[in-house]
């Protein structure tokens, strides 16, 4: 065997050292981007007097409303007891009414209010925002969107406009 055919065996030990780096870690960009896409939607957000996660919860009952909390959670990838307190906070603002089924009082219906409604209103201007704030196209958040499918568990969304 000569040189030229033998493998490089410095080159395949830092190849697997740079798979441990932190900075090529998939792990770490996409954490570090959800933090980074909160505080970017943080001064957005204020105004309407709604955190990211509200605004989740939001746009999820502006889609469908009522629905009971365990759809609401879910829609969200949230658990239940992780979602009941950020409904009763809506419910405080006079956003949501919470209620029990009466065929199954088990199940917890969450409704928009009338302020619930016309909040949608005002955060029809927050896409616009944040698309401003990311220098981006609805066009290049949607590849991002979609190209994160894989790994928020759900189905890639077939033909919807970039959702920021």
């Amino acid at each position: 065997m000569t040189k030229a055919s033998e493998p490089d065996v410095q080159s395949t030990e830092m190849d697997a050292d740079a798979m441990l780096a932190l900075e090529n870690q998939l792990c770490f960009a996409i954490v570090t981007a959800a933090r980074n896409v909160v505080s970017i939607y943080r001064p957005v957000l204020e105004p309407l007097g709604l955190t990211h996660p509200q605004y989740l919860v939001m746009l999820a009952l502006w889609e469908q409303s009522p629905r009971s909390l365990g759809e609401l959670a879910e829609e969200l990838a949230m658990e239940p007891g992780t979602l009941s307190p950020l409904v009763k906070r809506l419910e405080a603002q006079g956003r949501v009414a919470r209620s029990r089924r009466a065929e199954d009082e088990r199940v917890l219906d969450i409704n928009l209010t009338a302020a619930g409604v016309a909040l949608r209103t005002d955060a029809l201007r927050v896409p616009g925002q944040i698309l401003e704030r990311v220098g981006m196209t609805v066009a290049q958040v949607a590849a991002v969107r979609d190209g994160l499918a894989p790994f928020a568990g759900r189905r890639e969304p077939e033909g919807n406009p970039a959702a920021t």
